[in-house]
């Protein structure tokens, strides 16, 4: 089988999602292609930043967001190991909502614009060809191949071996897991609590149905003997912050809501193009304890969304493209990625954090001054 397209969007996450939805507005023919099944749960913070929630205003998805009844943070409270605590405001409120309805809300709103979504399918190829791409599909035991003008990769931090992307190497020398679960039974309030300890951090954060999300990002060596299974895994970490253990101790886990990734590598730089331009973690992938990783990922789609329109319309040559989203990319990018990355290195260090909380007591400006250097800012339309 055999079918023409304008563009193709191979991953439908966030950025892919979101970029489909763009094409099809436009008008242009478009497919939207993920390996995974739909909907399902993945480790992620799930947490919708303010500069998240300004390029949502740009796609057009702020009422679509906002009917999933997401829920309302306002504020951040770092808890060590050791018992202290720092808390910062956020510059507005944020969102709490879970991947499982916020992925499938986007590939309704991409649908309705008009693109196609092709789920449980594997990409096993991509490769230029005359005045556009062949990518060849499968999905079962059925092989397809799919002739597009254009294709954007938004498949993730780890696409198959063979496939754009995978000649990206991590900076740092630390393999990182991360593992991920809802529970019942916590009473927060409008807060995001990130919990501290040897070897990782672990993130608790009010999603809508009254669950809570925890995502924790852990070193691998460091958790070697805590099991296999996800909640062995996260009961361990627990057990290395005292006030966490205290959290979780009477919290019922969601049936099917766990879910696990590895490895995780941190990239200190943005790759914006290999061969293919790339997008979200594919291209970026800053420290979770950040908070602004969906941000990033709906950016880069931001970023790519009228450059792509540009080239169809035979307005933009291909290396103008490439340079203008690479260029763009990297302004953005660059400083949140390093200021995240030294972030991730200080909060690791038990000596950084007996001090941190009080420095933070005396110099309050300073502490938000360098979570606020992690983050993006508000997205305005070119």
């Amino acid at each position: 089988m055999e079918r023409r397209v304008d563009a193709a969007v191979l991953g439908a996450g966030l950025a892919g999602s979101c970029l489909a939805k763009a094409f099809a507005d436009k008008g242009w023919e478009t497919v939207l292609i993920d390996r995974q099944t739909f909907p399902r749960h993945k480790v992620c913070g799930e947490f919708l930043s303010p500069e998240a929630q300004s390029t949502m205003h740009a796609f057009g998805l702020t009422e679509t967001v906002a009917a999933l009844r997401p829920r309302i943070i306002e504020r951040i409270r770092l808890i060590f190991d050791n018992g202290a605590e720092v808390e910062l405001p956020l510059p507005g409120a944020a969102w709490g909502l879970s991947r499982y309805a916020l992925d499938a809300e986007l590939h309704r709103a991409a649908q309705q614009a008009g693109a196609q979504l092709h789920t449980a399918t594997t990409v096993t190829d991509v490769h230029p060809s005359g005045t556009g791409y062949v990518i060849r599909t499968k999905r079962g035991g059925d092989i397809s191949t799919i002739q597009a003008r254009t294709v954007v990769a938004a498949w993730g931090a780890n696409p198959h071996a063979g496939l754009p992307g995978n000649r990206q190497k991590t900076s740092s020398q630390k393999t990182y897991m991360g593992v991920k679960s809802h529970f019942d039974g916590i009473t927060m309030e409008p807060v995001i609590e990130m919990y501290f300890f040897r070897g990782g951090y672990l993130g608790l954060c009010k999603v809508e149905d009254g669950h809570v999300n925890a995502a924790a990002l852990l070193e691998r060596d460091a958790f070697a003997n805590a099991g296999k299974s996800i909640m062995s895994i996260m009961e361990a970490a627990a057990q290395r912050n005292p006030k966490l253990a205290q959290r979780l101790a009477a919290a019922v886990p969601v049936r099917d809501t766990q879910a696990a990734v590895a490895p995780v590598h941190l990239k200190r730089k943005p790759l914006a193009w290999d061969t293919l331009p790339l997008l979200g973690d594919a291209a970026a992938m800053i420290a979770p304890l950040c908070g602004d990783g969906m941000s990033m990922a709906l950016r880069s789609a931001a970023i790519c969304a009228p450059l792509v329109d540009s080239y169809l319309r035979g307005n933009l040559t291909l290396g103008d493209w490439e340079q203008q989203y690479t260029r763009t990319i990297q302004r953005e990018f660059n400083g949140p990625l390093r200021w995240g990355s030294l972030l991730q290195w200080l909060l690791s260090m038990p000596a950084v954090t007996q001090l941190l909380p009080g420095a933070a007591r005396l110099a309050p400006g300073l502490a938000h001054g360098l979570v606020q250097a992690t983050r993006l800012k508000p997205f305005r339309s070119p």
